[in-house]
């Protein structure tokens, strides 16, 4: 396991229920790491183990185990497909050195498999594709093939050649060994070599040649030989093309059936094989914090210790358990520096995951994935490394929240439920916890309404709390449109010394975001200078409380201009009571009007979408600001309002079959048109 050239490092990608979990369930069995073959459907799946997972038969966390095949230590990292939480696959291939991308032989490239071929070019790792379940009824193998080679450009070149399909499924053919295997009956994912079948021997020896084109035409010296002697021995297309998929210039495609464990042993062949070592990869990049400049990081086990965190586990009882992949340097004894956090943490043992085991080691080398429990500060995206030769990698970067929840504990318990999310915060850089200061209300954002449930679920039965969601109120303001000027007078008298304060002011629109103003006009003594500032605050307090909906007031111009007062009876007191009375009866005649925040929210959509996301956006008060276009989406730009839009996240989905995504932040305020402004005012006087 210490031996960097032996290690491979590989994520499953893909939509969700393309059997990336079965396949990883069946190559842990086939290579011994397992004792049976775990099956999501009836919840005894190693990687997804989880109740939240076994609930839904979905992934929702990142499954880690590891295996050995031909003196390989493969670690393989199983990740959800489920947009609610894509952030996974992302942080899991930003530390892997390939992936394995899935593909359905019945359903083959679906809407949502584009964004897992995006992370695999962002990260610029190549990419072995398995078209799997081909044991189904309509399994198609070379119409899927030819799916992936018109969606995308990852250059997908047949290594396994299936021999039959359907019921009928037994075996494939290899095209760089020329051989056939034939898969045994015992469920063991191993094979038996073969002849090809004569009716499949010209279209082998046709992708065997197509095979040796693309490989050739990737080195210089492999493609002049194949232009004169119009083939490549065995040694050289089987060296050419573990080179050419390690450089990503093309993706070889298996063909399989993990349910039934058939085919598997090969798979795990072209994983060994193929597939590129950590030292393989190109150098980590990153800077040092002391200097500032940029600093490589070798994947070598004599280069300086560094490390970075990419998954947070929490735990009521075991504490939090780090997870992070070694980039380079060993890993060994019970102290590193956290160079993000300029501090020393010390941890008790360093573990290799196993499903919802952990395995003990004793040193880690480049490319490992491993773990350790209790570090006081070290949190998801930190980097660790050698206090001696310190180096700070970029953070990981978390999708942009998309949907918005008022969060209460349905027991009244608030403060356990509090101290409870930010645990999770921990866990799930894609939650965020803020408090709305105008509607006092705390809010939780996450990716999806499947992500803020389950987040939900796992408070429950982590830390005993229960979270209520409920849409958030909209902060509206109030404003005015007219001018006025007005009196507020208070006068009391019941015995004793009285009350008495008068005051006149002019109120006037200030522009939208312009606040609020009190300019004191007051000529002579008509109003002392000590009450002056009373009139302000009670103004202030006025506006805190709204005049017409009970919603904070904004952007207004206030001049004290004139005024009386009683020398025994006149106070502060007094004065802010006028003044509060003056705010709100000038209110009342100078056109009031509710303000409603408008976001800005931008679409990234496929163009055969768009008609369809526009006339939505319409619907919804939208206003187009613009569009641009790339390859494959249409970018829309719009302002919509913000009660339009709570529940956006899954109207999208719905419309654009999980294909858009969007982005959205507060732009500014608007003037609530007056059809719908009455029944707010209504609603909100009715709860008040």
């Amino acid at each position: 396991m210490h031996d960097v050239k032996q290690i491979r490092n590989t994520v499953i990608l893909s939509h969700g229920n393309s059997g990336k979990t079965t396949l990883a369930e069946a190559m842990l069995y086939t290579a011994g790491a397992t004792r049976r073959l775990g099956k999501v459907d009836d919840g005894t799946a190693t990687m997804d183990f989880e109740p939240e997972e076994i609930k839904r038969n979905i992934t929702i966390s990142t499954g880690f185990h590891h295996l050995s095949w031909k003196k390989r230590e493969i670690f393989l990292a199983d990740t959800p497909g489920d947009d609610n939480f894509v952030n996974e696959a992302r942080f899991a291939a930003q530390v892997a050195d390939s992936a394995i991308l899935t593909v359905g032989a019945v359903v083959g490239v679906r809407n949502q498999t584009g964004k897992f071929v995006e992370i695999i070019r962002e990260n610029k790792i190549p990419c072995l594709i398995c078209i799997t379940r081909m044991d189904r009824e309509r399994a198609n193998f070379s119409k899927t093939v030819e799916q992936i080679r018109e969606a995308f450009d990852l250059n997908p070149v047949v290594l396994y050649l299936p021999i039959g399909a359907e019921e009928s499924f037994r075996g494939v053919v290899d095209l760089v060994a020329n051989k056939a295997w034939f898969f045994k009956t015992d469920g063991s994912g191993r094979v038996n070599e073969g002849d090809i079948p004569g009716d499949m021997a010209d279209e082998a020896a046709v992708l065997r040649e197509s095979l040796m084109e693309y490989v050739a035409e990737t080195d210089d010296d492999l493609i002049e030989k194949f232009l004169e002697e119009g083939e490549l021995n065995d040694e050289e297309l089987r060296s050419g093309l573990a080179r050419a998929v390690q450089a990503g210039s093309i993706a070889p495609v298996c063909a399989g059936a993990a349910i039934n464990n058939l085919g598997t042993a090969l798979i795990l062949d072209a994983v060994a094989e193929l597939l590129p070592s950590p030292d393989q990869r190109p150098a980590r990049v990153g800077a040092n914090p002391v200097t500032g400049d940029l600093e490589e990081r070798e994947a070598s086990a004599d280069a300086p210790f560094s490390a970075q965190v990419f998954k947070t586990m929490a735990d009521p009882f075991a504490g939090r358990l780090t997870i992070f992949r070694v980039w380079s340097g060993t890993l060994a004894g019970d102290t590193f520096y956290n160079s993000t956090r300029e501090t020393a943490e010390r941890y008790g043992q360093l573990y290799v995951l196993e499903g919802k085991e952990q395995k003990q080691i004793d040193t880690a080398v480049p490319g490992m994935i491993v773990a350790v429990a209790k570090l006081k500060e070290t949190v998801t995206g930190d980097t660790l490394c050698d206090e001696a030769r310190p180096i700070v990698f970029d953070p990981l970067e978390p999708l942009p929240t998309v949907i918005t929840y008022a969060v209460t504990s349905s027991k009244g318990d608030e403060e356990k439920l509090f101290a409870s999310i930010t645990k999770m915060l921990d866990e799930d850089l894609t939650l965020k916890l803020t408090r709305q200061q105008q509607t006092h209300e705390v809010l939780i954002e996450g990716v999806g309404q499947v992500h803020l449930e389950v987040t939900g679920e796992k408070l429950k039965r982590k830390f005993g709390v229960e979270l209520e969601l409920q849409l958030p109120r909209v902060p509206y303001r109030e404003t005015i449109r007219g001018t006025a000027r007005v009196q507020g007078k208070h006068k009391k008298q019941s015995g004793g010394r009285g009350q008495f304060g008068d005051c006149w002011i002019e109120m006037e629109p200030l522009e939208r975001g312009g606040g609020y103003e009190f300019i004191d006009e007051i000529v002579g003594g008509v109003i002392p200078q000590q009450y002056r500032p009373a009139v302000d605050k009670g103004i202030q307090e006025a506006m805190a409380k709204g005049v017409i909906a009970g919603y904070p007031f904004v952007d207004v111009r206030i001049r004290l201009v004139d005024g009386s007062f009683h020398s025994v009876d006149s106070s502060e007191m007094a004065f802010k009571v006028a003044g509060s009375l003056a705010f709100k009866k000038g209110v009342q005649e100078a056109d009031p009007v509710l303000l409603e925040p408008i976001m800005e929210v931008t679409i990234q959509v496929p163009k055969e979408h768009v008609g369809d996301v526009m006339g939505d956006l319409n619907s919804r008060r939208g206003k187009v600001l613009g569009m641009d276009s790339t390859d494959r989406f249409e970018v829309i730009s719009a302002h919509v309002p913000q009660k339009e839009i709570l529940l956006y996240a899954p109207d999208l989905t719905s419309m654009t079959g999980g294909q858009a995504t969007f982005q959205v932040a507060f732009s500014h305020y608007e003037e609530v048109p007056s059809h719908l402004a009455g029944k707010i005012i209504s609603e909100a006087n009715q709860e008040g």
